[in-house]
């Protein structure tokens, strides 16, 4: 049972890999324990995304009047029904992984992989069953879990994580979720949007910390006007599960507060899953949980490599899978270049959605360049009044002295089908005169881009 590669884990890092490592000519096969695509696609980006569709369509529907469209007889949110087609989509897709995996000749070996030496994976079955597999090089593609606080243990009824989040029986009356990032705060959208009474939760100053300050704020706003009650520089200090409600302690710059609620949703990030495969008895270095590799995802054991949400860097899908194809590509001989992980974009999916990449304007300050901002409101924009949503705007940020595109970031309607541009645009060194000069089509929210690099060059016309 000898390949060239095995990659352990099917998620976006490890299909990818397998595949492409396929399509390079090599003997390849993916150990997985459960269903083939992993979190991303089974319990985290795809179903999310669906249960956020049918959250948005209620929302269209509930304010079809808005549009001149008249609805008539009762408009209610079928939570079943929502959790049933958010399933169904995931379980298409990785049905759909399956048939790329026939298609492309990988093998699929259903089990939990352990490393056992250097060129050798023992695979245990749903039985108990020990099987031994050899690679001249496996990839380690193991992905992460919902991150458990002390405080904070998940019971999976009444304090869950955002697997239980998108596969409740019913739907909760009321919902303290816990940590404003991305996971949580498009978990908190959604059950905020179908009737959930929602108290989103975070330490930190601002929601979505890692975004730049002021997209952090305008979807505060955002939440605050669609009635979720929104708490800052808090922390959730205990929760009390006995009764038929939690009883929330809440720590806030004011005091003590308690707030009772169904259910608590703990997103507070995620920890790897590197128990248990192997990695202590092989010698393979770590460190703040996470597999440290070289530029082309070797460890320190040669042969043995890691991708994904096991290895520092961003904990994104199409992180891993770009990781994914560098390794194999490496592996297979070819010339590749590293990542450059100041150029990943991140998505939250949320209403307004937020697309950003780059620094932000503080960190570019902080790293001592003279800069240039640039910011279109969509509130000038005349795709977003014919859509009816006008919240959100672009911020763009330049270099001053040589005209580098340092960071984007939207916040607003479909903007993250439009990061792309900023994407492209910043790995291909393109300049903000350029960018102004590309005749971008009207009416379109993408041409909100053009206009707010126009503002950093003080060549804006329609604000």
């Amino acid at each position: 049972m000898n390949y060239d590669i095995i990659v352990i884990g099917s998620g976006p890092g490890g299909y990818v890999a397998a595949i492409r490592a396929s399509q390079l000519g090599k003997k390849v096969a993916v150990i997985e324990k459960a269903e083939l695509g992993g979190i991303c696609l089974n319990w985290g980006c795809i179903p999310t995304k669906a249960l956020l569709k049918s959250a948005q369509v209620f929302n269209y529907l509930s304010h079809a009047a808005d549009y001149g469209v008249s609805v008539k007889g009762e408009i209610a949110p079928d939570f079943e029904s929502m959790v049933t087609r958010s399933r169904g989509v995931a379980d298409g897709m990785s049905k759909g992984i399956q048939f790329l995996f026939k298609k492309n000749k990988v093998e699929h070996i259903q089990g939990f992989g352990k490393l056992k030496a250097a060129k050798t994976v023992e695979v245990t079955d749903a039985e108990g069953n020990k099987k031994d597999y050899t690679a001249d090089h496996i990839i380690l593609a193991t992905g992460a879990r919902s991150r458990e606080l002390p405080n904070l243990k998940q019971d999976g009824k009444k304090i869950i994580g955002y697997r239980e989040a998108m596969s409740l029986p019913k739907q909760p009356k009321s919902m303290v979720v816990v940590g404003s990032g991305a996971i949580g705060s498009e978990f908190a959208f959604f059950y905020n949007s179908i009737g959930t009474e929602v108290t989103l939760v975070e330490f930190l100053p601002e929601i979505v910390p890692l975004e730049d300050v002021e997209v952090s704020k305008q979807l505060g706003r955002s939440f605050k006007k669609a009635k979720m009650n929104v708490m800052v520089g808090s922390s959730v200090e205990s929760v009390d599960t006995k009764g038929k409600l939690c009883k929330v302690t809440i720590k806030t710059k004011k005091g003590e507060e308690i707030v009772e609620a169904e259910i608590v949703l703990s997103a507070v990030g995620i920890e790897t899953n590197l128990q248990g495969i192997g990695i202590e008895e092989l010698g393979i270095k770590t460190e703040k949980g996470k597999i440290l590799v070289d530029d082309f995802y070797q460890t320190n054991v040669p042969g043995i490599y890691a991708i994904g949400d096991i290895v520092p860097g961003p904990a994104l899908a199409h992180v891993a899978s770009h990781e994914g194809i560098i390794c194999v590509e490496k592996i297979a001989g070819k010339e590749v270049e590293p990542m450059d992980y100041g150029n990943i974009p991140g998505c939250t999916y949320t209403n307004p959605e937020i697309a950003s990449v780059g620094m932000t304007e503080q960190a570019a300050i902080d790293a001592g360049y003279e800069i240039k901002v640039g910011k279109f409101p969509f509130t000038a924009s005349g795709k977003a009044s014919a859509g009816g949503s006008k919240d959100g705007f672009v911020k763009v940020i330049f270099d001053a002295k040589y005209g580098e595109w340092l960071g984007c970031h939207m916040i607003g309607d479909n903007v993250t089908e439009m990061i792309a541009e900023a994407v492209v645009a910043r790995k291909l060194e393109t300049t903000g005169k350029e960018i102004i000069n590309a005749v971008h089509p009207h009416p379109t929210m993408s041409e909100a881009v053009m206009e707010a690099v126009a503002a950093a060059y003080g060549e804006v016309i329609h604000i």
